[in-house]
């Protein structure tokens, strides 16, 4: 759970930091709209925050709702934030300097400038620099406080996640999951046929389709006239779907039993199949994409700031991609990590092994690239993404997936229920437009 979690906080600082980069400051009179505790929300506030939130929904290609509508939700929402940041701070949660760097870093990154190119486009914006930090410090402080008093007290029972397993396993429509037997005929095209031949063996082919479908006995067909294993009718034996050729899959995967397909082409030639037999996995399946990488790891200390380590692997990106080393020997002589001994390399991983920001940035690479300097809460990062392969996960893995999943499904309740009484508890003031 704690690597979603940070996910959800670089999610969200992003989604805070990027619209303010135009907010303006506004230059009327300020006044206080309302009171949260005794800690004053003012109009410059408010109506900075609309902008941002109006700039959000017309990058996402939404309604836009009437002005005094917006007002209200924005206003709203500024009052539940404050009264939970009040809580936050009462109750000890801090947000330390590195952290708030790394969400800073995080949101120049996904603008692709460094910090300083950041901070210049949010002063020609008329965004302080401890404006901009200070909202960050507070959205992570928010999610901390999330985690600690919302998804806590998420409860799934092994009751619930057995039913959960039931219902999806009921409602699976993944043909490659499906045990399945077919049949099939053959009617073989030569490697180096031209067009001309191709159609005239298609002609072959629809006349056995036809011919089966009209009542003959499709073993008969097979004996007669199937260029594969005649024996057993032409049957490839019952086993799941996936271990079959991916194209006789989508060709049958709305057949029922007993029924044929349409013609299908493959490198060995023209294919006619028969579902002979058809059932539903045994148990739940789920698959996932597991990566594997290597990399290049800087720690930031007294002697090499930060600047400093993403300069240097970047430097050593250069010299990787014009050929003058490659990744493994770079990793060897520079990398601070414990898998330098082995060229940086980290193994298979399933998704959710690394932290977001080193994650994020390997799911974006193509097989063999290497990526951008990528920083980190453990330092600064040079990935390169090797391959990819989808794997089945164990059944002790699919329940902990399934569990995962209802927590996540119950988080919305959770967390409403938890606002409002945050909300509840909190004395708030609004106050009238000035005269």
């Amino acid at each position: 759970m704690k690597f979603r979690l940070w996910a959800t906080a670089l999610a969200c600082v992003c989604g805070l930091a990027l619209p303010s980069l135009h907010a303006q400051t506004s230059q009327s009179l300020d006044y206080i709209v309302a009171l949260v505790n005794s800690e004053p929300i003012t109009h410059q506030e408010l109506e900075r925050d609309i902008k941002r939130v109006a700039q959000q929904i017309v990058q996402q290609g939404q309604a836009m709702p009437p002005a005094a509508e917006l007002r209200r939700l924005v206003l709203e929402r500024m009052i539940n934030d404050r009264a939970q940041l009040q809580l936050a701070r009462e109750t000890g949660i801090r947000i330390d300097t590195p952290a708030i760097d790394r969400a800073e870093q995080a949101v120049a990154t996904q603008n692709e400038v460094d910090v300083a190119g950041l901070r210049e486009r949010l002063a020609k914006d008329g965004v302080s620099v401890d404006t901009f930090r200070n909202g960050l410090r507070d959205q992570l402080m928010l999610n901390r406080l999330h985690e600690r008093d919302v998804e806590s007290t998420i409860k799934v029972s092994d009751v619930d996640v057995e039913r959960a397993m039931q219902a999806q396993l009921a409602a699976n429509t993944d043909p490659l999951t499906f045990d399945i037997n077919l049949a099939q005929i053959l009617v073989a095209v030569p490697e180096k046929a031209t067009a001309e031949q191709a159609a005239a063996i298609f002609v072959q082919a629809k006349r056995l389709l036809d011919r089966v479908r009209a009542g003959e006995e499709f073993d008969r067909v097979v004996k007669e006239a199937s260029a594969a294993d005649r024996n057993n009718g032409g049957q490839l034996g019952l086993r799941r779907a996936d271990r079959y050729p991916l194209l006789f899959v989508e060709a049958t995967q709305a057949l029922k039993v007993g029924e044929v397909s349409e013609i299908v082409r493959s490198g060995a030639g023209f294919h006619i199949l028969k579902v002979i037999e058809k059932r539903p996995p045994p148990r739940l399946v789920q698959t996932v994409v597991q990566s594997h990488a290597r990399h290049i790891l800087l720690r930031s200390s007294p002697q090499l700031s930060q600047a400093q380590a993403i300069a240097k692997l970047a430097d050593a990106r250069q010299r990787i991609m014009g050929g003058k080393t490659d990744f493994a020997n770079a990793a060897r002589s520079l990398s601070q990590d414990t898998s330098a001994e082995q060229g940086g390399d980290l193994g298979w991983a399933n998704p959710g092994m690394f932290v977001p920001e080193f994650e994020e940035a390997m799911n974006g690479l193509k097989e063999l690239e290497v990526s951008q300097p990528v920083v980190s809460r453990f330092g600064v990062h040079l990935i390169q993404l090797l391959e990819r392969r989808r794997v089945e996960l164990s059944p002790q893995q699919v329940r902990e997936s399934v569990r995962n999943q209802l927590r996540r499904s119950r988080y919305d309740e959770a967390y409403r229920n938890w606002a409002q009484d945050v909300r509840g508890r909190a004395y708030v003031e609004m106050r009238e437009l000035p005269q």
